[in-house]
């Protein structure tokens, strides 16, 4: 008898832990994977029977598959369009998380971290104005670097890339050129070069091909022990992509506006890093499933008041305070 009590009183506990039990999935953007995979393990493993998959596909994909309800998440480095916004099936709303750099990487043999690359320049790099490493606009701004008589071979992302729509939105801004041709967005019709898929790709590439040049999140240089250079500032500084640079471009935003779609990249301030972007989780104003609604709203109200303070330890910034305790509210109206 003692033994039959033993196994229902198992049984018992086995379905209400199962009933607890929750699998939550995401995917989008590669760029702020690095952190999200640390937040989600850190949470699930904290958190028994609650187990939070992301899936890092590029931001394009990631808005695709929340809007139609495919995943309980998206993340996306750019911004939803109103027009994406009106057709998603799903009511979403941007919660920023983290704030970070994109950074030009290269492969140089023979030159070191930190070759300086102006606005303009960037730009026409990439619109392929400017083919080789010993071009005299590039040599003009690295005074006494030994610059190699090699192509320039162009890196940039063949998915839908919340990264290139970052780097995109910057050029954008710097050079009529590129605004009146290839624009903004997460994929645009590149003039040259060679595609990849994911940062992770990108900086695999750079590294393996000399004479390459590409873009990625800060902590995928680092990493990967890739050379990357410094990017001349509105204050006409030349900075390269950090913690400070980035938290200082972030600043830039006096007011926050209520669905946090904004850009910060060319942002003022003597020390701000150009290429700066806030990145953003895309979540359900209403779950599907309330169960699941509740989760992910506990798990952003634990990134707000923990997940904060792990950012910099992979070269990302924190929110500013007063962005985080705007977030709080929002998320508190989070159905």
């Amino acid at each position: 008898m003692r033994k039959k009590l033993l196994i229902v009183s198992a049984l018992t506990v086995l379905a209400a832990t199962s009933s607890l039990a929750q699998k939550i999935n995401g995917a989008g953007a590669t760029f702020p994977y690095p952190i999200y995979s640390k937040w989600f393990s850190e949470y699930s493993a904290a958190h028994q029977g609650i187990q939070i998959n992301y899936q890092s596909i590029g931001s394009g994909g990631g808005i695709r598959q929340v809007s139609v309800g495919t995943v309980d998440f998206g993340a996306s480095d750019g911004p939803m369009s109103d027009a994406q916004l009106a057709e998603s099936k799903v009511k979403l709303v941007h919660i920023p998380t983290v704030v970070g750099a994109v950074v030009p990487i290269y492969n140089l043999p023979g030159v070191g971290q930190g070759l300086k690359f102006a606005p303009d320049v960037l730009a026409d790099i990439y619109l392929g104005k400017i083919s080789n490493w010993s071009d005299a606009r590039i040599a003009k701004d690295n005074s006494g670097v030994k610059l190699p008589n090699q192509e320039i071979f162009v890196v940039h992302r063949s998915d839908g890339s919340g990264t290139t729509y970052i780097f995109t939105d910057y050029l954008s801004k710097v050079s009529n050129d590129w605004k009146g041709g290839p624009g903004k967005g997460t994929a645009v019709n590149w003039p040259k070069g060679i595609g990849g898929k994911g940062n992770e790709a990108i900086a695999g590439m750079v590294r393996q091909m000399p004479g390459a040049m590409g873009y990625v999140e800060l902590i995928y240089a680092l990493q990967n022990k890739i050379p990357y250079g410094a990017v001349r500032n509105v204050s006409g500084n030349w900075v390269s992509g950090s913690i400070e640079g980035v938290t200082q471009a972030a600043a830039s935003v006096k007011s926050m506006p209520a669905d946090y779609r904004v850009s910060i990249t060319n942002a003022p301030g003597k020390d701000s890093y150009p290429i700066s972007s806030f990145t953003w989780l895309l979540i359900p104003v209403k779950a599907q499933d309330g169960s699941k609604g509740k989760v992910i709203k506990e798990f952003l109200q634990w990134m707000l008041d923990h997940g904060q303070s792990e950012a910099a330890a992979l070269y990302y910034a924190p929110l500013p305070k007063e962005v985080a305790n705007k977030v709080r509210g929002t998320v508190a109206g989070l159905q």
